[in-house]
C-alpha cells in the first residue's frame, strides 16, 4: 500500500479567500457569521449567515478562461478559486506530473439558482387570472430560460470545471452524501493512490446554504435570537446554544503518492494515516445514539496506529444544534476520552457538503501553525457535552489531529493526520 500525503490546499469561507486571511482570522478570533445583506431590510426570517463578502471574493480574479463564469454557480466559481490556490500551495506548476495518473473528487450538494434568475419562467407562466399554469412550464417557462442553465447548478460541475482547468485525466467523481461529502471524497481519492492507480488527486468541496430556494437555510432559525450579534450566534457545545448557523465555503486539498511529492521535492504538510467511514443504521423516527461516530473514530484511530493520548486535537463536526451536539459530545468522550476538541463550524456556520473539506483545510492550517484552532463563543460548559473543549488557541506538540464529519442519514467519517 501506498502511502497518501496532503501537499496544498485551498480555501474560500466567511473568513476569507486563501490560507493566510483564513488563519488571521482565526488567530484575531473574527467570526464569519454576518448579517445577509442581500435580504436587509425585508421580511426574510433568518437575515444571517457564515458569508463570504464581495469585498474577499472577485470570481474574475480566480477563473480561467473568464468566458467560463456563465456556466458557474457562484459554488463552482468558489471550488475554482480553492483548487487554484491548492494547485499553487502544492507547488505542481513546475512539477513533472502524468495527467493520466492524476484526479478529481469532489464532495457536493443540490446547488440552487438565485430566484431572480428564474422570475421571467415564472412570469411566463402565469395565467391571465394570476395564477401559475405548472403545465406551461415546460413548452412556455423553460424557453426564458438561459439556454446553458443546467450547466450552472450540477453537482459534478465544480470537480469537471477543476479537472479540465488542470488537465486531469484520471478518475473524477462526484459524491452526494450531505455534511460527510467531502470526508467521503478523501476516502475515496485516498484508496485510489494507496493501491497505486494514481499520484495525485484534488479533493475537496463547495457548497452553500444561504439560497433562499433551499429548505436548510431555515436551521438557522433557531439559532437566531433579536437583538443577538450574528458573530455570537453559533455556539457549539455551549450550554446556550441553540441551533446551527448556515454558511458556504469551498475547500480543496491536494493528495500524493508520499514517494511521488519527495521526488519532486514537495512540502509535506501531513500524511493521511486512515480514513474510516461507517454507518448507523436506525428505524423512522429514532434517536440515532452516535454509534456510527464512535464507530468511525476507533476504526481510525485503529488503522493510523494511533492513541488519544497522541492526538493534538479533535476537529469535530459540531453545528451547534443542541441534539446533535449531545450526541457527538458523548461519542467523542466515549473514544478520545479528555483530548482537546475544536469546532470550527462556531467561525462560519455549517456549510454543508463543504463543511469537512473547509474544516480540513483550518485543520492543515491549525498543523502549519502548530496551534489548536479556538472554538468561538464558548463560554458555559454543558454537562450533556462532555468534552474538553478548547476555547483558546494553544500551541501543540503532540503527532496527530482527527478530523470527524457525519450527517443527519447515520454516516460518520473520522481521518487521522500525522505529522513526521
Amino acid at each position: 500500500m501506498e502511502n497518501v500525503v496532503i501537499t496544498g490546499y485551498g480555501i474560500a469561507c466567511p473568513l476569507g479567500v486563501g490560507r493566510e486571511q483564513v488563519w488571521s482570522s482565526i488567530e484575531q478570533r473574527r467570526s464569519g457569521v454576518r448579517v445577509y445583506e442581500r435580504m436587509a431590510g425585508t421580511d426574510w426570517p433568518i437575515p444571517f449567515g457564515g458569508i463570504i463578502r464581495d469585498e474577499d471574493f472577485d470570481p474574475k480574479e480566480w477563473v480561467k478562461p473568464r468566458k467560463s463564469l456563465k456556466v458557474m454557480a457562484r459554488e463552482i466559481q468558489l471550488a475554482f478559486a480553492a483548487g487554484e490556490q491548492a494547485w499553487d500551495h502544492a507547488a505542481l506548476e513546475d512539477a513533472t506530473v502524468d495527467p493520466e495518473r492524476m484526479g478529481v473528487v469532489f464532495g457536493a450538494g443540490l446547488m440552487y439558482c438565485p430566484p431572480e434568475e428564474l422570475e421571467a419562467s415564472y412570469q411566463a407562466c402565469l395565467s391571465e387570472d394570476g395564477r401559475f399554469d405548472y403545465e406551461s412550464w415546460g413548452p412556455v417557462g423553460m424557453r426564458e430560460l438561459f439556454p446553458l442553465w443546467m450547466l450552472k447548478y450540477l453537482p459534478n460541475m465544480s470537480a469537471c470545471h477543476t479537472g479540465i482547468r488542470r488537465d486531469a485525466r484520471g478518475p473524477t467523481n462526484t459524491i452526494a452524501h450531505g455534511d460527510a461529502s467531502s470526508l467521503m471524497a478523501l476516502s475515496e481519492a485516498a484508496s485510489m493512490i494507496q493501491r497505486g492507480a494514481t499520484d495525485v488527486m484534488f479533493v475537496g468541496a463547495s457548497s452553500s446554504r444561504l439560497n433562499q430556494l433551499d429548505p436548510l437555510w431555515r436551521e438557522g432559525a433557531a439559532a437566531w435570537k433579536a437583538g443577538v450579534d450574528p458573530a455570537e450566534a453559533c455556539r457549539p457545545f455551549d450550554r446556550a446554544r441553540t441551533g446551527a448557523v448556515c454558511g458556504e465555503g469551498a475547500g480543496v486539498i491536494v493528495l500524493e503518492n508520499q514517494r511521488h511529492a519527495q521526488r519532486r521535492g514537495a512540502n509535506i504538510i501531513a500524511r493521511v494515516a486512515s480514513v474510516a467511514v461507517r454507518n448507523e443504521g436506525r428505524p423512522p423516527k429514532s434517536v440515532k445514539q452516535g454509534r456510527a461516530i464512535v464507530n468511525a473514530v476507533n476504526a481510525a484511530l485503529e488503522q493510523a496506529g494511533v492513541t488519544p493520548d497522541e492526538l493534538a486535537f479533535v476537529s469535530a463536526h459540531a453545528c451547534g444544534s443542541v441534539e446533535q451536539d449531545e450526541v457527538e459530545a458523548a461519542a467523542l468522550r466515549a473514544t478520545i476520552g479528555d483530548a482537546p476538541v475544536t469546532a470550527p463550524k462556531s467561525f462560519f456556520g455549517n456549510t454543508g457538503a463543504s463543511g469537512g473539506s473547509v474544516e480540513m483545510a483550518v485543520t492543515l492550517s491549525a498543523i502549519e501553525h502548530g496551534a489548536i484552532p479556538p472554538t468561538l463563543n464558548y463560554e458555559t460548559p454543558d454537562p450533556n457535552c462532555p468534552v474538553n473543549v478548547a476555547a483558546e488557541q494553544t500551541p501543540f506538540d503532540k503527532p496527530a489531529v482527527l478530523k470527524l464529519n457525519y450527517n443527519l442519514m447515520g454516516q460518520a467519517v473520522a481521518t487521522v493526520l500525522v505529522v513526521e
